[in-house]
């Protein structure tokens, strides 16, 4: 059978049954000893776990049984972020949560067919924390609603919750590549290729993990170091029950950018690389533990087509999306192209002006310590380095100034590019990148 992932917003009410038992399903999980696979915590730490921050949380004490190491090895500390396997595993990961979960509401009594709801921000007045996750009680006005944490801030830092508009988009969705460049330029809609990649927050993070995955993070944990929201973190995120239905929201938008009308089609990766995952290269394999003591390998290549998976969502409606393309100029007041789409390999060569052989170029900005790609799959094309500043670039106040220092020879083939487009119909794309940004948590954002 097919579960129906449906918007949390849409379930006829604050505590309509699916987010009830929701809230049952989770009581049973936290219920648990951390040792306990099937534990609340226990699936947290397999997103990440970081013990000074979870004893400063109040989530781990010195009196916690806890796995073996190699247990640990094999399960804990899997999320993929900054890299294109971010959004393969995370489906992996949510359809082994959602199996929990069902299995601790069967055990209770409840509906066979549950399935986890997802956070549709985007919504018209559905940006708001949805009220059950708001509220320290039970509908029944009795108190200890597992749904509800303390460590939650919001924006701004007051324990209001919700996503402001203003700061996130699905401008990504018009993205026609999945695979990213870790070395600078386009981000990709997926994230650059890399190996298995736990975490690695100031790595290239790919255009739907950037916006708006990492600022919703950001946005509902909010905090600082001292006073550390949940969401804020990527060791402490999956302690939050909100991170599920937001995780589960990310995974629907990845569905929805291959429904997008465009000229070239949004597919994930062909590669063998990507399909069979960082297991079949010697590295870490995705595992997670399910009910009745299973345990469950998978790979990306298995989590691509949607309709191969137990559950459906109840809209994949695309949203009007502008290709990045035309989106970028109109931003810069240019003129729209008559084509937009690559042009044909004849016509390229057929061209006597000179082009970089990627047609990406970028500035840097943050100092020549660029961050360091480890892991990144070798063999793939990089960026041309237009120009990039001297020293490091404070970011403080209002705004800030900088002088970049040209390439002269890059420059003049970028000019001769850029002067061929009006031939193809399609301008290489030049990016300023800011890099190795720092700030006091995770989640800082910049506007």
């Amino acid at each position: 059978m097919a579960y129906i992932r449906k918007n949390v917003w849409q379930l006829g009410g604050d505590w309509a049954d699916p987010v009830l038992w929701y809230a049952r399903g989770v009581k049973a999980m936290k219920a648990r000893p951390l040792n306990n696979p099937l534990a609340w915590r226990y699936y947290a730490a397999i997103h990440g776990i970081d013990p000074p921050l979870w004893t400063q949380l109040q989530y781990l004490s010195g009196a916690d049984p806890m796995p073996s190491s190699s247990e640990q090895g094999i399960y804990w500390a899997q999320c993929q972020h900054g890299s294109w396997y971010f959004l393969p595993w995370h489906r992996g990961y949510l359809i082994a949560f959602e199996k929990v979960v069902r299995a601790a509401i069967a055990s209770l009594n409840g509906p066979a067919d549950w399935a986890l709801p997802y956070w549709n921000y985007f919504g018209t007045n559905q940006n708001a924390l949805p009220p059950a996750f708001a509220s320290p009680n039970w509908p029944d006005g009795n108190g200890d609603n597992p749904l509800y944490v303390t460590q939650r801030y919001g924006p701004d830092d007051d324990g209001n919750v919700f996503v402001p508009m203003g700061d996130v988009n699905l401008n990504q969705l018009g993205d026609p590549e999945f695979v990213g460049l870790g070395s600078g330029g386009s981000h990709g809609f997926g994230g650059p290729a890399t190996l298995f990649r736990h975490a690695a927050p100031a790595s290239s993070h790919g255009g739907l993990e950037l916006q708006p995955h990492d600022q919703v993070h950001g946005l509902v944990g909010g905090g600082t170091r001292q006073r550390p929201g949940l969401m804020s973190f990527p060791d402490s995120a999956g302690l939050d029950p909100i991170f599920w239905l937001h995780h589960a929201n990310i995974d629907r938008l990845w569905e929805v950018w291959k429904h997008v009308p465009a000229v070239k089609a949004h597919v994930d990766p062909p590669d063998p690389k990507w399909l069979n995952g960082p297991g079949n290269s010697g590295e870490r394999a995705f595992i997670l533990p399910l009910p009745g003591g299973q345990q469950w390998t998978y790979t990306p290549g298995q989590m691509s087509d949607l309709a191969k998976q137990e559950y459906i969502y109840d809209d994949l409606t695309p949203p009007a999306v502008v290709p990045q393309l035309a989106s970028r100029l109109l931003a810069l007041g240019a003129s729209l192209p008559s084509e937009t789409k690559e042009p044909p390999a004849d016509r390229e060569r057929s061209s006597p002006k000179p082009r970089p052989s990627n047609g990406v170029w970028k500035l840097t900005l943050g100092g020549v310590d660029q961050i360091s790609e480890v892991g990144e799959m070798p063999g793939l094309k990089s960026v041309e380095l237009l120009g990039a500043n001297e020293g490091r670039l404070a970011l403080v106040g209002a705004g800030a100034r900088v002088t970049v220092q040209l390439d002269e020879q890059v420059r003049r083939k970028l000019a001769a590019s850029l002067n061929a487009a009006k031939d193809t119909g399609t301008p290489d794309r030049v990016f300023l990148n800011l890099e190795n940004v720092r700030g006091e948590n995770d989640a800082v954002q910049l506007s």
